[in-house]
């Protein structure tokens, strides 16, 4: 599939996820992440690998090719407090992750990058259970890691 085309169907993967939780009340299952890996593979210049590999979504060959977990949230209401990303894939290779942030029209606005030591010293230095497994809130997990995209200064 050329790569317009897969810019053509994310489009509309958007345009149907926002269009579905405004008559719904509710998000689309699974489409989030799918449309955060795209997001994250052409607004960072990554490649994409297999999803059979398993622990990381991408390499960064512009860092001698660094394995890449990508995660997503989609923000609805910047008011709530403990919104949560999905388990960080702890027991499988990777050397980072990065968080792709979506307003409700799941169009990014912000990527974090964590590196994998620093999420580790702060879920082994946690009490909190949920950080010890991997799941962190997205308020930690920018606070952890560092600003590597933003809608506001990369247009």
């Amino acid at each position: 599939m050329s790569l317009y085309a897969a810019d053509k169907l994310i489009g509309q993967a958007r345009q149907l996820a926002a269009e579905y939780r405004r008559a719904m009340g509710k998000p689309l299952p699974g489409i989030s992440n799918e449309i955060a890996l795209h997001d994250a593979i052409r607004l960072l210049h990554l490649t994409p690998v297999d999803a059979a590999v398993g622990g990381y979504d991408a390499l960064d060959p512009a860092r001698d090719g660094r394995r890449i977990q990508i995660k997503s949230r989609t923000i609805f209401d910047e008011s709530k407090t403990g919104q949560r990303i999905g388990q960080i894939k702890a027991d499988q290779p990777w050397d980072c992750v990065v968080l792709v942030l979506m307003d409700e029209e799941y169009e990014p606005y912000e990527i974090y990058e964590a590196e994998r030591e620093e999420l580790f010293e702060f879920m082994d230095k946690s009490s909190s259970g949920r950080a010890k497994r991997g799941a962190l809130s997205v308020a930690r997990f920018k606070i952890i890691g560092r600003l590597a995209w933003s809608r506001d200064h990369n247009d």
